[in-house]
């Protein structure tokens, strides 16, 4: 592992003066809780206008808050990714499984961001689209102002085809379900970044202001104890197709915080996973992956169709179920043309 140490420091908006800088982190900064900033206070991690500073100090306008998080080990990646398609514009990569795409938390150097940094001679690099670590699939990147432009435009108007294999708990359903409602911050789990998912009838898309999400499931195999299913976007929420599958009885396969068991993503961030867990996880992260994007490209206006064939982890998980695995992700891969 990598050891990494990095600043970061944010200056204090008019509406924020007068809180309490404890207050401050706490509601701003929710990756910690609020006995984890009171013990990084303590600790000396954080400083307000380069000086050391107490948990009780009231912010003022433009003060400068800069946290000096302790160095740590950087965690290994699995480093595979494969160029599908490059041009002037536009690269799309295909990622593994265990890749950040950017820079967070305790990923810097090993992330996709920094990797292609340091291979690709790029004066410009927007990722239109980010996946989450354990997701593996495809990425496209512009290499210009004018086509990251043209592409996030594509995304807003929801005129780009996103189409998802994925591994899931349990037989599902013959027949496609189109799940369309709200995606909300789950008051029942102890996780304060988990979301649920909450059908509305059709109707009812306007009101639901920035939470609205709309998804179509298909079942393409069934095994013994999982089902392979596909998963179109209507919209791109985040944590969308697995916090929808969740809530619908069918979490993906892996997911350690919206699978079988929501504890096993406590033991996790605390790396005291157990072997059981794993035996119930089936696979060391989410059986997700972006197969297919389709849109239009940003300079030559002509459609473009990126595919990632299956990747090994989630051919060799269904090969273990039934032995005619491999013939039936030939299949699912070649759907999408």
């Amino acid at each position: 592992m990598a050891n990494i140490k990095r600043r970061a420091s944010v200056r204090i908006r008019p509406h924020e003066a007068g809180l309490k800088l404890l207050d401050f982190l706490t509601d701003r900064f929710t990756y910690k809780n609020r006995n984890q900033w009171q013990k990084s206070i303590v600790a000396g991690s954080l400083r307000v206008n380069r000086k050391a500073t107490i948990s009780d100090r009231i912010l003022e306008c433009d003060d400068t808050v800069e946290y000096r998080p302790p160095e740590q080990p950087e965690p290994s990646i699995d480093q595979d990714f494969t160029i599908l398609y490059e041009d002037e514009d536009l690269l799309a990569i295909n990622k593994s499984g265990n890749l950040p795409c950017h820079p967070s938390g305790r990923y810097f150097t090993r992330t996709l961001w920094y990797l292609l940094k340091n291979t690709k001679n790029l004066d410009y690099m927007g990722m239109i689209n980010r996946l989450d670590r354990e997701t593996s699939g495809i990425v496209l990147i512009a290499k210009n102002k004018e086509a990251a432009r043209c592409c996030r435009q594509q995304f807003e108007r929801r005129t780009v085809q996103k189409h998802y294999s994925v591994l899931v708990e349990g037989p599902f359903p013959k027949e496609p379900i189109h799940a369309r409602g709200m995606l909300e911050l789950s008051a029942e789990s102890e996780i304060r970044k988990k979301y649920k998912f909450s059908p509305i009838p059709s109707d009812e898309e306007n009101t639901a202001a920035g939470k609205f999400c709309e998804t179509i499931f298909k079942n393409q195999d069934r095994f013994k104890e999982i089902s392979l299913i596909s998963a179109v976007l209507i919209t791109g929420r985040t944590h969308q197709i697995r916090a929808t599958l969740n809530s619908l009885g069918y979490p993906v396969v892996g997911d350690k915080l919206y699978g079988v068991d929501e504890t096993i993503y406590l033991r996790f961030i605390s790396d005291q996973l157990t072997d059981k867990d794993s035996r119930r996880l089936r696979i060391p992260r989410q059986a997700l992956h972006a197969a297919m994007l389709r849109l239009e490209h940003p300079t030559r206006n002509t459609p473009m169709t990126f595919e990632a064939p299956m990747p090994s982890d989630m051919l060799k998980l269904m090969e273990n179920d039934r032995s005619n695995a491999t013939s039936s992700a030939s299949q699912v891969d070649k759907q999408w043309r």
